[in-house]
Order: C-alpha cells, then structure tokens, then sequence
C-alpha cells in the first residue's frame, strides 16, 4: 500500500516538473514570454499603494501644472465635472410623511446655502469643486464643521474642502496604541479608517503663521474622503490624467516648436536679390552686404505701398510654411488619448463635430453617460453626499428646524434617514424622440412617472404641485392651452360653463367622433 501512494506521489511530481517546464518554454501567453517583443518590459508588482507612495506627489503636481497651463487639460477636467455634477446632484426625502418629507426638504434647500465654511459657494458648488480636485489631484478631502449656536446658521453644521496635500502621502509609521498610519491615513486592528493627519494649512501655502508643516489628528467621523478606487485595497487617489501626462508635456514642446517655426518664418515677407549679368553672388553674413560687409538694407512695406527697386533688381515673396508634415494626424491622436484618459469622448473635449452623425454621436454620449452615472452613485454619493446627508440630519434635529423630536427621531432614525439622491437630467440630442420613449415606457408599466421625472433632475411632488397650481389658476381665470395634461385629446378642449374642464352632460364643442370616442376611453 505504501509503494502505491509512493508511487502516485512520484508520478504528480513528475507531470508538475514536466508542466512547469513547458510553461518556461513556451509560455501560455505572449505577454509573459521573454522574447525580443518584450525586451525592457519590466513591470512592477507592488502593491497600488505601494506603487502611489513613491508617485502620488510627482503626479499631482504635474497634473496640477497640466491643468494650469494646457486648455486640453483644463477642459478633459471641467467638461467631466460639468456632465457628473451640473447644477448640483440634489436629495429627495423618502419619509413615508409627506409633511416631514416637505419640512426636510425645504430646510436642505435652506442650508445649502450656508453650507461652504468658505463662504465661497453653495453645498452644489462645493459638490463640482469636490470632483474636480479629485480629478486633478487624485483625492479630495472635506472636514465636518459642526458650529456653536451663537453662529447664527441654521443648521449648525459646515462643509470645509481640503486638497489631497494636507494629507501627507509620505507619512507611513506604526503607532503606540497598535494602530498604523498608511500614507496619511490612520488604521485600527480591523483595518477601519480611525483618524486622518492632516497638516494645519496646505504645506505649499504662504503665510504669516507659517504652520504648513504643523499636522494634526482628525477623526474620520469628521472626514470624508473622495478618490476614485481603481484597485482593491487602494487607500488614496491617483489623478485622472495619469495615464495621459507624458502625451500632453510632449504635445506642449512639439506644438510650441510649429508654431515657433511659423513664427520665424513669417518675420521675412520677401527677399531682394540681384539679376541679370554681373549679379554679384550671395556671400558674407546674414544681415550684411556681400561686398563690404555694410548692413543690409532692409525694405520695409506698409499696406498699398509701391517699392520702386534699383536697376537689376527682383523681388519674391516669401511663402509662409504649413504646418509639418501629418500634424492633424498626431494632434488628434494625442487629443483622443486626453480624451480616454480623462473619462470623456473626444467630440467632446474638442467640440469638433465634423465627422460625426446622429446615431454616431448618440451611441457615444451614452457609453459616457453610463460611466458618469456609474461615478455618480457609486462613488461620489457614497463618499461624499450620503455622509453629509447623515450628519445633517441629526444636527437640524437638535437645531429645532424639523417637526420632530430628538428621542423621536431616534426611534424612527432610518425613516428620517431615507433619501433619493438625483443627479441632473441629461439634455438629450433629439428631445422629441427620447420623451415619447419615456412616455411609451410609463404606459408600458416599465417605469414610473416619478422615476421619469427624477431621471431630468426633478422631484415629481414639487412637478405635481407646480401643474396643480397652473390648472387652478387657468380654470380661475377661464384659459385653456394644450399643455393642459387633462385635456383628452390633442390641441385641448372648451373649457367648461364655470370656465373649468367640461363637464359629464356638456359636451365640447367641434368634436369628431372618434375624438369622442377617445375621449370616453381615457
């Protein structure tokens, strides 16, 4: 028995001996083969946080001059913040109590404007400011402010933004209490994020105190932290045009080299040389005549001047250069590698429609549009808007701004809690097609009116409300317009005798019958 299992043992180590060295020869796949394809391809295997570590700061800083400096870089970043946040993604209360989901709502709306401890901008604002540091440099933190009374805000609570410098990447240490500090960012035990160190002012700010380099500890109940994670366990951001750094410093130096070259060139208009016999060759020093070293002279013209020349005498026009040689080419080359890096299409951030159609360029905005609504809900709702939804609501509890109390609140705490956040409606390419698309899908039972409506960043009670004020006041004062949604048939109907919709024994006038019998089936 025991020479069979010794035997068995034998026979798997030899078929693992013989795959491995297979495997070795000829590997399974090309990339990991050693060949001259893959000569000085020598990838790195650490970890994305390792990797970060030694590359976070140099690429923030290049990304931030990018941006700065080149209207490419500048635009991949704004035209993503613009689509992702537009005009603000916007809360909708879920409480079963339409009075409490009124109070809420109109007591946000209220605070968003106190919200910035800035003093700069709105909770909206601060949302577009939010993604695009974080686009640019990789992280984005924002601090929990919570206010004394005699501040005089309504909810006594402020959003402070902080740039992913005040963190310090190269902070990395084990603590005394067991917890460590990965680059900035201090962890218990389980892994949990417990504080944030941050330094007092940003390090590359100028000021009286001086205190950049002075670091405190935050506790990560008061922080939130907003990066985009590309790999499991990733604890800090890498910025957006990482990948497409190189390409636009390269696409800087060889544009400034064309146009440096047009530029030269267009300072000579035309030459004036010598014809006929005796002309006298061309020899000596730019800028000096061929016979006695005297300087040249120089013609200069203005516009409908006449230049009589001296006998034997021509002259030529200069011609200015083109651009060199498959410039389009390259430049689009590189814009479409901005453009992929940056999260955007390439229409997009050139504004160049000219090779694109109606079904071309709708099958592009909505692969877009599915990646930003994929960063909209899980990324930046989750980091940044669900917190300051969740640490508002307890402190304009406490504030006395809602019609609840505190140990009512905390009894019915989710109901208080719930919350649709909606982001801004997408303007569509061809408006008509897409509404009556909508519409087909609410009376096919495939989607609610509501989500219809919160799909265009609105909320379908304040819709409802605002249709139902329109309709009373056109019924007080006897009008009638085909927007009214009440109205059975298209172009509208006769108002009624009290100047209301008609009534059931008043027929409306000039009525076909199948409009009738239309009418009768709504």
């Amino acid at each position: 028995m025991l020479s069979v299992r010794t035997s068995a043992v034998s026979a798997i180590r030899g078929a693992a001996t013989w795959v491995l060295r297979q495997t070795a020869s000829t590997p399974a796949f090309d990339a990991a083969g050693m060949g001259r394809r893959t000569t000085g391809w020598t990838p790195s295997a650490a970890s994305i946080n390792a990797i970060l570590f030694g590359s976070a700061e140099t690429l923030r800083a290049r990304s931030r001059d990018m941006v700065r400096k080149n209207p490419w870089a500048a635009n991949a970043i704004g035209k993503f913040t613009a689509n992702a946040v537009g005009t603000g993604i916007k809360p909708r209360s879920t409480h079963p109590d339409e009075d409490a989901r009124k109070a809420i709502n109109e007591a946000w709306l209220r605070w968003t404007d106190e919200s910035d401890a800035a003093g700069v901008t709105d909770f909206y604002g601060q949302q577009a400011l939010a993604v695009r540091a974080g686009r640019e440099g990789g992280d984005c933190f924002a601090r929990l402010r919570f206010r004394r009374p005699e501040d005089g805000l309504l909810v006594p609570l402020q959003i402070q933004l902080i740039e992913a410098e005040q963190v310090p990447t190269h902070m990395n240490h084990l603590l005394a209490n067991g917890n460590v500090v990965r680059q900035g960012i201090e962890f218990d035990g389980s892994g949990r994020r417990v504080a944030y160190h941050m330094h007092r002012e940003h390090p590359g700010e100028m000021t009286l105190m001086a205190r950049g380099n002075e670091i405190v500890r935050v506790p990560a109940a008061e922080v939130l932290h907003h990066y985009e994670p590309l790999r499991p366990g990733q604890i800090r951001g890498q910025p957006i045009l990482a990948q497409a750094l190189l390409r636009l410093y390269e696409f800087d130096q060889y544009e400034g080299n064309e146009v440096a070259r047009k530029r030269d060139a267009s300072t000579f208009s035309g030459f004036v040389f010598e014809t006929g016999e005796g002309a006298s060759p061309l020899v000596g020093t730019p800028g000096t005549d061929a016979d006695d070293g005297a300087p040249t002279e120089v013609i200069k013209l203005e516009t409908s001047t006449f230049q009589k020349l001296r006998p034997g005498e021509d002259i030529k026009f200069a011609e200015a250069p083109g651009m060199g040689e498959g410039y389009s080419d390259f430049m689009q080359w590189v814009l479409r590698a901005i453009a992929a890096a940056a999260g955007i299409t390439y229409e997009q951030l050139t504004g160049d429609l000219t090779k694109v159609n109606f079904s071309s360029i709708r099958a592009g905005l909505l692969e877009f549009r599915r990646s930003v609504e994929m960063f909209q809900h899980c990324v930046f709702i989750f980091q940044f808007c669900r917190p300051v939804w969740r640490a508002w609501m307890p402190a304009a509890v406490l504030a006395g701004v809602l019609p609840v109390s505190a140990t009512a609140f905390r009894r019915d705490r989710e109901a208080w809690l719930g919350v649709k956040w909606d982001p801004p409606g997408w303007q569509w390419v061809d408006p008509a097609k897409e509404i009556k698309a909508v519409v087909d899908a609410i009376r096919a039972g495939l989607m609610s009116r509501s989500e219809a409506v919160s799909q265009y960043g609105f909320d379908a009670e304040e819709i409802d409300a605002e249709i139902a004020a329109d309709n009373a006041r056109a019924d007080r004062m006897g009008l009638s317009y085909d927007s009214d949604g009440r109205r059975p048939q298209r172009g509208g109907a006769p108002m009624g005798h009290n100047g209301g919709p008609p009534l059931d024994d008043e027929e409306p006038e000039n009525e076909t019958d199948d409009e009738n019998e239309e009418r009768e089936r709504a």
